[in-house]
């Protein structure tokens, strides 16, 4: 598996908690294995790379989850005197689809097929909202394992809410 990009953003969520010092790579290990309690299959993670900015710029490492069409990025880092952290849920378009949809007149008959062929359904969403239910899950477990041995603040239920983007606004 390697780095996917999301076509389409479906959720985001992301906190800052004060005064936590934590390791990146033992947080998404020990998110990695609260995912895993989930017994999910067909569900592939990674350590990815993307990089901060433009070509030249630093690169921030991405615990990346898979499943089926979508994609989940999770991102921790330290952050001045505390602990930063995001999630990306995302769909992933066929890299061929996205080709040819930039191209100009084909570019039409392209995001047609794809509404034909790959339509916006009750299960679709229903399936990207299991799988963000279980990461998310995953993320704030650990996060708030974390949390309650260094006897910080927990986090709020506002705090915890993810941001979900209507997907079916498209079909209007």
């Amino acid at each position: 598996m390697s780095r996917v990009m999301p076509a389409m953003v479906l959720s985001q969520w992301s906190t800052m908690v004060d005064g936590l010092k934590q390791s990146a790579k033992d947080f998404y290990a020990e998110t990695y294995l609260n995912l895993e309690k989930h017994q999910l299959k067909s569900v592939k993670c990674e350590i990815v790379v993307f990089p901060e900015g433009g070509i030249f710029s630093a690169k921030r490492e991405y615990l990346q989850i898979r499943y089926r069409e979508f994609v989940y990025h999770v991102c921790a880092a330290p952050y001045g005197n505390g602990f930063f952290v995001s999630s990306w849920l995302g769909d992933v378009d066929n890299w061929f689809l996205e080709i040819l949809d930039s191209i100009p007149v084909l570019g039409i008959v392209v995001r047609f097929l794809i509404r034909v062929l790959k339509p916006l359904t009750f299960y679709r969403f229903d399936t990207a909202q299991m799988f963000h239910t279980v990461v998310h899950d995953a993320v704030t477990k650990t996060l708030d394992r974390v949390i309650h041995v260094r006897g910080l603040r927990a986090l709020t239920e506002s705090e915890r809410k993810p941001a979900m983007r209507d997907i079916f606004a498209q079909l209007k």
